[in-house]
């Protein structure tokens, strides 16, 4: 009897070990899972956020070169004019970047070839270094309907960023009704392949598709920084951090608020969804970027906690 009560109880702690061992490893995977859920979350939120900023960038540059092919005076021209002669192939050189304007037809005005060529390295006014070239062809004026630019990047970077892909614009501005010919001015901008890499290897890949539609400013067409429109649209991705390969798709909740006079979005509201979890999941993503203000800060919240994030 005394022999089989020990085995018994040696059998009894021995299966409370297994039972709290078990338990303990059980909650520490999931913890780990946990924190492993919320980092891939917020790096493909922070990935996304980048790469809206980024290329929403390019948009403004490729609309801000002069009055001939947009509007003058956004993005890294301020208010610069850059105007062309029209008599074949002209540079004319600001502090940042230098501006190169070639007529591809000897009769026509369009199209015309347009290289914004920051060199080595060139600090824009907003402190941010760019280098290499940003290539765009102009069908017509962009504010013109069915007017389209396509941007090339050669060894362009954004800082230490190397930005890659195509940049497309096409104007889908439409009158106001059959009686009234005032457009209401719309444009729609894909990025195809766009890719930006950091210097430790680390990346990301993204496609989008966005509608920027003018809310602000059209009764004032040669001053752009009153001007305010909003975006809507989708996008997808993969980012690399380290070991962790990332994909993601996004959808405008709320429309994004653009002003000319801000590099940043400065309202709307981005959900981001990871391509392997399920659209109940507790880590999915939102992106804030505020309620109108021009600063680079966001808010990105993850079952319910919430991270400030910095923009580019």
């Amino acid at each position: 009897m005394k022999l089989t009560f020990n085995l018994t109880r040696l059998t009894t702690i021995f299966l409370l070990l297994i039972l709290t061992t078990w338990t303990s490893c059980k909650k520490e995977r999931s913890n780990d899972s946990n924190a492993q859920e919320e980092y891939a979350s917020q790096a493909s939120s922070e990935a996304d956020a980048e790469s809206e900023i980024i290329y929403n960038e390019i948009f403004d540059n490729v609309m801000g070169v002069n009055n001939d092919v947009g509007m003058a005076g956004t993005g890294v021209f301020g208010r610069a004019n850059i105007t062309s002669d029209g008599s074949g192939t002209t540079a004319r050189t600001q502090a940042c970047p230098d501006v190169t304007i070639t007529h591809l037809d000897p009769v026509n005005a369009f199209p015309v070839r347009i290289v914004l060529d920051f060199g080595t390295g060139c600090t824009g006014r907003d402190g941010h270094l760019r280098s290499g070239k940003i290539i765009i062809v102009y069908t017509n004026r962009l504010i013109i309907p069915d007017a389209k630019a396509t941007t090339t990047f050669e060894n362009f970077k954004f800082d230490e960023i190397k930005v890659e892909g195509t940049h497309i614009i096409t104007n889908l501005s439409t009158p106001v009704s059959n009686t009234n010919p005032t457009l209401i001015h719309k444009w729609k901008v894909v990025v195809d392949g766009g890719k930006l890499t950091k210097p430790n290897g680390n990346y990301t890949e993204w496609n989008s598709i966005k509608y920027i539609i003018q809310l602000e400013g059209s009764l004032t067409p040669y001053i752009p920084l009153d001007d305010i429109y909003k975006i809507e649209g989708n996008a997808n991705g993969k980012v690399k951090r380290g070991d962790l390969l990332i994909a993601w798709r996004t959808e405008i909740t709320e429309p994004l608020i653009k002003k000319f006079s801000c590099r940043w979005i400065v309202k709307g509201v981005l959900k981001v969804t990871r391509l392997n979890l399920s659209t109940n999941s507790p880590w999915l993503a939102a992106i804030n970027y505020g309620t109108g203000y021009c600063d680079n800060k966001a808010v990105v919240t993850i079952n319910g906690i919430s991270h400030e994030i910095t923009l580019p």
